[in-house]
């Protein structure tokens, strides 16, 4: 519910004309809903059904990157299963981790979810169209999320309004074809 699939259907399509292929591996527990909403967008998509596991693993990713195939260079998502606590132990060999947190959530997940905060490369606070019926404080939750990550970069979103989403997408564009890990 923290808004993953939107935004990934949103950033696809705003980057489908770019320079760079694109691709996806979907993961959730049961069902490809999510995977064929992001084949409606026309990126290739592989899903990997997790069972009662609450995350995917390296072993899983790379067999998904087999059946994918990707050309050189293509900027590939893997959406994990949706949670802020398993997730975040797992290495998948990305090139960046990127931790959506929905206004809807609270502001205080970073200060509860430690881990999820302090290991990812960016933060995305998405739903931000819904501030105004919510008691949620944006600073509160960066300041909670930089206190474990000082160098964090913060993006503030609406995948359904487009309001923030240029600051995520130039910060995608500048990922490296090459994995810094």
């Amino acid at each position: 519910g923290a808004g993953k699939t939107t935004l990934l259907e949103r950033t696809l399509r705003e980057l489908a004309s770019g320079p760079r292929p694109l691709a996806v591996v979907e993961g959730d527990q049961q069902t490809d809903n999510d995977a064929r909403r992001i084949a409606a967008t026309g990126v290739s998509v592989v899903q990997i059904n997790t069972g009662s596991s609450c995350h995917l693993d390296a072993h899983q990713v790379g067999h998904a990157l087999q059946d994918l195939d990707p050309p050189a260079g293509a900027l590939i998502f893997v959406e994990n299963v949706g949670n802020l606590i398993c997730p975040a132990g797992f290495d998948l060999g990305q090139a960046a981790d990127v931790t959506v947190l929905s206004v809807t959530e609270g502001d205080d997940k970073p200060e509860k979810y430690p881990e999820a905060f302090h290991k990812t490369d960016a933060m995305v606070l998405s739903k931000i169209d819904l501030l105004p019926y919510l008691e949620f404080d944006s600073d509160r939750a960066e300041r909670f999320a930089r206190a474990l990550n000082p160098a964090l970069p913060s993006f503030r979103l609406s995948a359904k309004t487009g309001d923030g989403l240029q600051a995520w997408l130039d910060w995608l564009s500048g990922l490296s074809t090459e994995n810094p890990r």
